[in-house]
């Protein structure tokens, strides 16, 4: 009994070793409203492993997200042009680069913009990685206002909105 325990646990580590270094092809998005500073604070979190296999896809075979400066700036500004936010309505937010890093096993890029007065809600675009893998999913949350709102960017979808019960002033 404790040989076939023993082949059950050596054949089970053997079936997860290659699902750790598959790619995850998912992203969060916090979009706080920092009452603090006034500003509309954006974080994005991309698993590690899959920004590695992007950088290659997107720029170069050889990029190197983990031990390039020039390769983490690429794949923020790749970012920074592929994620877009606006006010139901109004015009889109120019949102300002804050930085990037690596943290574990997470690449993060920060954005921020002041915060809009008395906003109904947010209409966005979350296409980071969308146009390389068709299964990606980017789920954006919102904050600070309200309830916690919800979208999640997965197939063909391009454009969502989340709306908020009270304006904020």
């Amino acid at each position: 009994m404790k040989k076939v325990f023993i082949i059950i646990i050596a054949l089970s580590s053997m079936i997860a070793l290659p699902a750790q270094s598959h790619q995850l092809r998912t992203a969060i998005t916090k979009v706080l409203f920092n009452k603090n500073s006034g500003n509309l604070e954006v974080m994005h979190r991309f698993y590690l492993h899959d920004t590695e296999h992007a950088v290659q896809m997107l720029f170069d075979k050889k990029a190197d997200i983990r031990n390039s400066a020039d390769t983490r700036e690429l794949f923020a500004n790749y970012v920074s042009n592929r994620f877009a936010i606006k006010p139901i309505d109004g015009e889109e937010l120019k949102l300002t680069p804050v930085g990037h890093e690596i943290e574990r096993i997470y690449f993060w890029v920060y954005q921020e913009v002041t915060a809009p007065k008395d906003l109904k809600g947010l209409s966005m675009i979350h296409n980071v990685l969308r146009d390389i893998w068709t299964n990606q999913v980017n789920t954006v949350n919102v904050e600070g206002i309200g309830d916690l709102r919800t979208a999640t960017f997965e197939g063909g979808i391009e454009l969502l909105s989340v709306e908020f019960n009270n304006s904020r002033n």
